[in-house]
C-alpha cells in the first residue's frame, strides 16, 4: 500500500457544513471552513441516512480538528447518489481549503486500475493469463532463486517454473516486500539497484532500466508459491507498455481514463492544475512530528512525468474521477458510454486466488488474511467487521482508500496524504468505513 513515489459531477469550493441533498442537480451550501456537496438522481428514496452522514461528517472532522490530517475528502455513492465532503487545509499551517476537485497521489490505489487494464489486453489477445512473461519481459526469463530468503544473494537453485502473467497479477512472482524482520541481503541489493519495496517510486530513466536492475537478482520465492506485495504490479505496467505498443499513461488514457471521464487522472499534475496538489506527510515515529513528503506545486515529484511510471502506486487522481472506475468494477465492467471490460474479466479480477496454504506463509499486516484474499490487482474481502470495508478494492500507502461493494451498492472513498505508517488502517479508515455503512438507509449502527 505504500508507494512513494468518472463521471465528473462538478468542483466546488469547500465550506465547513453544506446540504446534503440534491435533486437531479449539485447542491452546495457554504458556512465556514470546510464543506460538502451532494447530487441525487430521480429516485424518491435516499441511499443514505441524513444522521449517517452527518455522523461520517463528524468523525472525519474530528482528525482534522485534532491536528492529524490536514485535510480530507470523502465520497460515498449508492446507485446515482453520490455525496461528498472535503475539510481541512490543503497543508498544515495553510488556509488554502481542501475541495472536492483536489488531485491526491493514489499510490496503491493504482493497482486495480492496472489490473483491469491487464485484463482488457487479456481479451484482445495481446496477452494470455497463462503464459510466461519472458516473451515481453525476456529481462525475467531462466530465473534463480533463493536457497532462503535470508540467505546470500549467490546462494541460488533453478526456477522450477517461469513467471507466469497471472503471477503479476496475483503477487505471486516470487519477489516483493518481506513482511517479517530480520537482516536479508536480497532486501539491501534491491534498494541499492532500485527495485526495492517502500515509500519511493523507481527513480530509474525507463521501464528497460528496472527490468534490467531486478532482472540481475534472484528471486526470493519460486514463481506461484508465496504471494509478496507489490513488486509483482510495478513488473506489470512494464508488460503493459510492451504488449500494448504504447507508453503506459497513453494506454490507460485512451482505453480508461478518456472513456471515463477520468480528466484529472495520470501519473504526473499539469502545470495549469497544480494548485490543486496537496502535501503529503510522513510521521516521524518517535517525535511525532509531521515531515513533508513530498512538497506541493512545483517542487513536487508529481510536476513531472516520471521516467518509468509505477502501475503499481505512481497515478494521481480525484475523488471523483476514481469513482467513475469503481463504478465501472461495481457494474462489472459496463459505463454509460458502453463497455470498458467484459463480466467474465471482472469475475475473474475479484475472485481469491490465493489458496489457504499461500496465505499461512505470506504475512502481511496482522490478521490481514482472516478477512481478505488477493484477486487480480484486488483486495477480495472474505469477512467483514465493523470498520472495514466490504467487496473489493484497495488502499494506498499515501492515505487513501476505496472499495466498492456489490451486496449493497456502496461505493466508498477516502483521500487523505498522511503516508501510513504501517500496513494496517489507520484510525482514519476506521471510522471512514465505519461511519460509511452506518450512513446506507436502514443499516443498523454496528
Amino acid at each position: 500500500m505504500m508507494r512513494r513515489h468518472g463521471n465528473d459531477v462538478g468542483s466546488e469550493a469547500i465550506s465547513r457544513r453544506g446540504v446534503l441533498m440534491g435533486a437531479g442537480a449539485l447542491g452546495v451550501a457554504a458556512l465556514a471552513g470546510c464543506g460538502r456537496t451532494g447530487t441525487r438522481g430521480g429516485s424518491d428514496t435516499s441511499g443514505f441516512s441524513q444522521a449517517g452522514l452527518e455522523r461520517l461528517h463528524t468523525a472525519m472532522a474530528a482528525h482534522v480538528e485534532q491536528g492529524e490530517l490536514p485535510g480530507v475528502v470523502t465520497l460515498l455513492a449508492r446507485g446515482d447518489e453520490v455525496h461528498a465532503d472535503a475539510l481541512g487545509t490543503l497543508s498544515f499551517g495553510d488556509t488554502t481549503p481542501m475541495r472536492r476537485d483536489t488531485i491526491f497521489r493514489i499510490a496503491s490505489m493504482s493497482k486495480p486500475i492496472a489490473g483491469a487494464a491487464a485484463m482488457l489486453l487479456v481479451e484482445e489477445g495481446k496477452l494470455r493469463l497463462d503464459e510466461p512473461v519472458d516473451r515481453l519481459l525476456p529481462e525475467l526469463a531462466n530465473r534463480r532463486v533463493l536457497k532462503r530468503p535470508d540467505g546470500p544473494i549467490e546462494d541460488t537453485v533453478p526456477a522450477l517454473r517461469p513467471i507466469l502473467v497471472s503471477d503479476l497479477l496475483t503477487l505471486r512472482l516470487g519477489t516483493g516486500a518481506i513482511m517479517t524482520p530480520g537482516d536479508y541481503p536480497i532486501v539491501q541489493a534491491m534498494n541499492e539497484r532500485g527495485v526495492g519495496v517502500g515509500a519511493e517510486l523507481p527513480t530509474t530513466p525507463n521501464a528497460d532500466a528496472w527490468l534490467q536492475a531486478l532482472g540481475s537478482l534472484p528471486l526470493i520465492h519460486q514463481p506461484g508459491e508465496v504471494w509478496m506485495y507489490d513488486t509483482g504490479i510495478t513488473v506489470l505496467g512494464a508488460l503493459l507498455a510492451r504488449a500494448s505498443g504504447q507508453p503506459l499513461e497513453t494506454f490507460l488514457r485512451e482505453r480508461f481514463f478518456e472513456p471515463l471521464g477520468m480528466k484529472d487522472t495520470g501519473f504526473s499534475v499539469p502545470a495549469d492544475k497544480l494548485e490543486r496538489l496537496p502535501t503529503t506527510y510522513f510521521r516521524n515515529p518517535e517525535t511525532k512530528e509531521f515531515i513533508v513528503f513530498d512538497p506541493p506545486g512545483k517542487d513536487s515529484r508529481f510536476s513531472q512525468p516520471p521516467g518509468f511510471p509505477s502501475a503499481a502506486g505512481g497515478l494521481v487522481s480525484t475523488a471523483d474521477d476514481y469513482l467513475a472506475f469503481a463504478r465501472m468494477m461495481l457494474n462489472r465492467g459496463a459505463f454509460p458510454g458502453g463497455r470498458i471490460l467484459s463480466e467474465r474479466s471482472v469475475e475473474l479480477m475479484t475472485t481469491d486466488h490465493l489458496t489457504p496454504e499461500q496465505k499461512a506463509v505470506s504475512p502481511f499486516s496482522p490478521g490481514f488474511w482472516d478477512k481478505h484474499g488477493w484477486g487480480y490487482a484486488v483486495s477480495v474481502i472474505t469477512r467483514h467487521e465493523p470498520g472495514d470495508p466490504r467487496g473489493f478494492g484497495w488502499d494506498g500507502g499515501y492515505g487513501t482508500s476505496c472499495y466498492w461493494d456489490p451486496e449493497t451498492g456502496l461505493i466508498g472513498i477516502l483521500l487523505t496524504q498522511r503516508t501510513m505508517d504501517s500496513p494496517t488502517a489507520p484510525a482514519a479508515f476506521v471510522d471512514f468505513w465505519r461511519s460509511a455503512y452506518e450512513a446506507i438507509q436502514g443499516q443498523s449502527r454496528t
